[in-house]
């Protein structure tokens, strides 16, 4: 069942049934949608509302949409659900994260295959036993799109936080004494990165039965700036742009075999 907000649209996206493809790329800044959208045929844009900016084009002869999510994880799923109840399906996240094993280096590429719920979104979504994990189509596409365009790439575990300030400051929050052990046993267990958004989205998809898979670029890395270890700061997001774009033309490929 379609459920709508005002004039037949989805009440914070404002897309309604036919603006959306079945496969969507999330970044998370609506000033990155047009930069995205540039890379398909004919894009369109169909809606700009709160964190929400939507442009649909095509790609290999397919209706692929680019739709921002804002930051977070509250923003991220409220995205996912009103696009899926205007016929998404098939939906990879593009954004950025700070690298924390130190072999994650700027401007590098990372491949979540799942994210800690360090978040609150998901709470309501699903028991804290179930685990936030990609699509494995989705995470293959993302792979052989990264060795097509022979972009070094990571793939494993990104934390997946609500608080930024909580992350680079944790010593001046009341409870740094458990943002810094987390941090640490993340460390430990070999988290490659931090972000805010893919746990949410991972665990929604679940739950809404789609799929979804996260590509991300490196900014920087706050644990090799601490070993005085080269770390420049990256913003540049082409690389991950391109690696999601290669992804969605081969799951476009392997749907229609």
């Amino acid at each position: 069942m379609v459920k709508y907000g005002e004039n037949g649209k989805q009440y914070h996206t404002c897309v309604g049934v036919g603006d959306i493809g079945e496969y969507v790329i999330l970044p998370g800044d609506p000033k990155r949608v047009e930069k995205i959208a540039k890379y398909l045929e004919n894009p369109k844009f169909i809606a700009d509302n709160r964190e929400y900016l939507s442009y649909t084009g095509t790609l290999s002869g397919e209706k692929v949409s680019v739709v921002s999510t804002g930051i977070g994880g509250p923003s991220a799923a409220i995205a996912m659900e009103e696009l899926v109840q205007v016929g998404a399906k098939h939906f990879i996240r593009v954004g950025t994260c700070g690298g924390m094993d130190i072999n994650v280096k700027s401007g590098d590429v990372v491949i979540a295959t799942g994210a800690t719920r360090m978040e609150g979104t998901t709470k309501e979504y699903a028991p804290m036993e179930w685990p936030a994990v990609s699509d494995f189509e989705a995470v293959s596409a993302l792979v052989e799109g990264a060795k097509k365009l022979n972009v070094d790439y990571h793939t494993g575990i990104v934390e997946c936080k609500d608080s930024f300030f909580g992350q680079h400051e944790p010593e001046r929050m009341p409870v740094g004494y458990d943002l810094i052990n987390k941090w640490n046993a993340y460390l430990k267990l070999g988290c490659l990165a931090s972000e805010m958004e893919s746990a949410a989205l991972f665990v929604v998809a679940n739950a809404l039965h789609v799929s979804c898979g996260t590509v991300l670029m490196v900014v920087a890395n706050q644990e090799r700036e601490k070993m005085k270890l080269t770390n420049p700061v990256n913003h540049d997001t082409d690389l991950a742009i391109k690696v999601a774009i290669s992804a969605i033309q081969i799951l476009i490929e392997k749907g229609r075999k």
